[in-house]
């Protein structure tokens, strides 16, 4: 089991965007480069974005990533050249196969509210798939007490499909209330705290946090003030690169 701080993470202030790495890309890519955090398991993105009023990012290239895009406060514009457009908003996840290859933008679509989100990148089980796009809302009802799986390799519970065998579940606890996971011994686990303050068998995590774990372990998460969680049940640990394939 180990504990990647929120203080450690990397971080960007470009004046209209705050960005917190729990993963290092490149140094050109970032200004933040740390080669003991390449990635986890199959994860090689997990980035905090805070976007300024009426800013974004211009259209860009991805390409050979499963893109997850989970909203936190505000909302989103994004269009690409599958030709999507929408405005996704607290409590709506995106999920993006850049394949063969995909351009989009991502603007804060709000002219008053900053836009809060973490933008995730997995990597596929294969290269070249055919570039798509899904979305969904997922109320707070859904993940109130309980985990809500909102997205997996088969898109079983109507949640959404990517490429890679990972089920993404998200929850809202409430202050005091306590869920159990427990992980299989051919699996690993990393647990993101997006708001409030939780204890995982007997660790003491704050907004930003996470935590990583391999093997059969059962994990027992306690809200200490109402929180919000990502929780990433993924191939056992030992980053998976498919450019080195």
């Amino acid at each position: 089991m180990k504990i990647r701080k929120s203080a450690d993470r990397g971080y960007v202030n470009h004046g209209w965007l705050e960005s917190y790495h729990s993963f290092s890309f490149s140094f050109s890519f970032t200004g933040y480069y740390d080669p003991a955090y390449m990635g986890y398991s199959v994860l090689r993105v997990i980035n905090e974005d805070v976007i300024d009023v009426g800013q974004g990012f211009g259209m860009h290239p991805h390409k050979n990533m499963e893109i997850i895009t989970y909203m936190l406060q505000g909302e989103l514009h994004h269009e690409d050249s599958l030709g999507n457009t929408s405005v996704i908003k607290a409590g709506d996840v995106q999920c993006m196969t850049a394949g063969t290859g995909v351009v989009h933008s991502e603007f804060n679509a709000s002219n008053t509210q900053k836009a809060h989100l973490l933008q995730i990148w997995i990597f596929p089980e294969r290269k070249l798939l055919d570039p798509g796009y899904s979305e969904s809302h997922f109320t707070r009802a859904q993940k109130q007490d309980c985990w809500c799986l909102i997205v997996s390799h088969d898109g079983r519970e109507n949640s959404l499909k990517i490429h890679q065998d990972v089920s993404l579940f998200a929850t809202i606890l409430s202050a005091g209330h306590a869920l159990d996971y427990t992980l299989h011994p051919d699996r690993s686990v990393y647990i993101q705290v997006a708001f409030g303050e939780v204890e995982v068998c007997g660790q003491h995590l704050l907004a930003g946090d996470a935590l990583m774990a391999d093997g059969a372990k059962p994990l027992t998460i306690n809200a200490i003030v109402q929180s919000e969680l990502l929780l990433f049940d993924l191939p056992l640990h030992g980053t998976i690169d498919i450019f080195q394939q």
